[in-house]
């Protein structure tokens, strides 16, 4: 078997301290995870490249498959519980991240993913998926973002940029962007990284470390929709303009870019975020040195805002934070222990005395 790209990384094979039972002796390969499902999307759609990199990539967690679970919402994304051969559900708009917290809580011993859109996820489904992130659910959401709803044929999303001309917009859009990135770190996530549908190495690296971390991991994936938005990733895949336009974010490096290196970050004194500047004008200390282990998310969200603050062909891709914090469904799985602790088991009269002051307790009335 392959090194793992988690081991490559200095990562545990899955998140310390869970019940995750490893997988049976002998190497796994990514045909285990692969359904008999046929692959139903577009010719040339982003999303075959997402799914083969998973297919390949969930062997290396080293779990048994029934120890896996993949929920989606609605969308073309959300057809991928379909085509893994482990545990599924193909829920409802948006409601994926909730169903994922109450997996998460109730079955320590599963590796609970997400997969989802830009539209189900920022649209209908915005309030669970800041709410997930808040509390830190041990989940990977993985956020397909092609600033567009395709499975309902090309009206614009909550990522399309203003001035969109799609189905529903037909004199373009005049809502203002999300940037996922953005949002997540706004909302105090734990991990937040960025990475690109046709890169497989670099989707590989994240998702592997987006997998060992142990709390919510929210990965954006820039993925192209070839029918209803092509191109819109043009300045990031471009051979000729990738150099220019991707800002990669490694944590303790300079965030150096361009070709050769020749264009850097530093920070705004002005506005207090940071810009690009041209590294030859700048001393080797005020290159900024990029800090994804801060526990303060704000110099994290000040480079997400490259991505819209007059760089609009300029998008950082990485790691943007990767910090520790007690998990939510950790911490109910304790107080339910220690709640339990405080009773015997034999103690059937206790237990019945204790249920009837909880029932009856704060606030009740007898209706005569």
């Amino acid at each position: 078997m392959s090194t793992s790209p988690l081991t490559e990384l200095g990562l545990p094979a899955m998140r310390s301290g869970t019940e995750l039972v490893p997988a049976a002796d002998g190497p796994q390969t990514g045909k285990e995870f692969t359904s008999d499902q046929e692959v139903r999307w577009c010719p040339g759609c982003g999303d075959y490249a997402v799914l083969k990199a998973v297919q390949s990539f969930l062997p290396d967690l080293g779990l048994r498959r029934e120890n896996i679970v993949f929920v989606s919402g609605i969308g073309c994304s959300s057809r991928f519980p379909y085509y893994l051969d482990t545990y599924g559900m193909h829920s409802i708009h948006g409601r994926a991240p909730s169903i994922a917290t109450g997996i998460a809580t109730a079955r320590e011993d599963l590796s609970v993913w997400v997969v989802t859109g830009d539209g189900d996820a920022l649209s209908i489904g915005g309030n669970h998926l800041i709410h997930a992130l808040r509390r830190n659910v041990n989940m990977t959401i993985l956020l397909f973002n092609n600033r567009i709803y395709g499975l309902t044929k090309g009206q614009y999303s909550p990522t399309s940029e203003t001035g969109k001309v799609t189905k529903s917009t037909p004199m373009g859009s005049l809502d203002h962007p999300f940037n996922p990135v953005s949002l997540a770190l706004g909302a105090e996530a734990t991990f937040v990284a960025r990475t690109i549908d046709s890169d497989r190495k670099h989707l590989t690296t994240v998702l592997a470390a987006a997998a060992a971390h142990r709390g919510t991991s929210l990965v954006e994936i820039y993925q192209n929709c070839p029918i209803f938005n092509d191109g819109a990733f043009d300045a990031i895949k471009n051979p000729d303009t990738k150099a220019d336009a991707i800002i990669p974010l490694v944590h303790g490096e300079p965030v150096t870019f361009g070709v050769d290196g020749a264009k850097c970050l530093v920070r705004d004194e002005t506005t207090g975020g940071v810009k690009v500047a041209m590294r030859a004008d700048v001393a080797d200390d005020d290159v900024l040195v990029h800090d994804a282990h801060s526990p303060d998310p704000t110099m994290a969200f000040a480079i997400s805002r490259l991505t819209d603050s007059g760089y609009l062909n300029t998008s950082p891709i990485g790691i943007f934070r990767q910090v520790e914090r007690a998990t939510y469904d950790d911490q109910a799985r304790e107080q339910v222990a220690t709640s339990r602790s405080t009773v015997s088991d034999n103690d059937t009269a206790d237990q019945s005395a204790r249920l009837a002051a909880l029932i009856g307790g704060g606030d009740t009335w007898t209706i005569l």
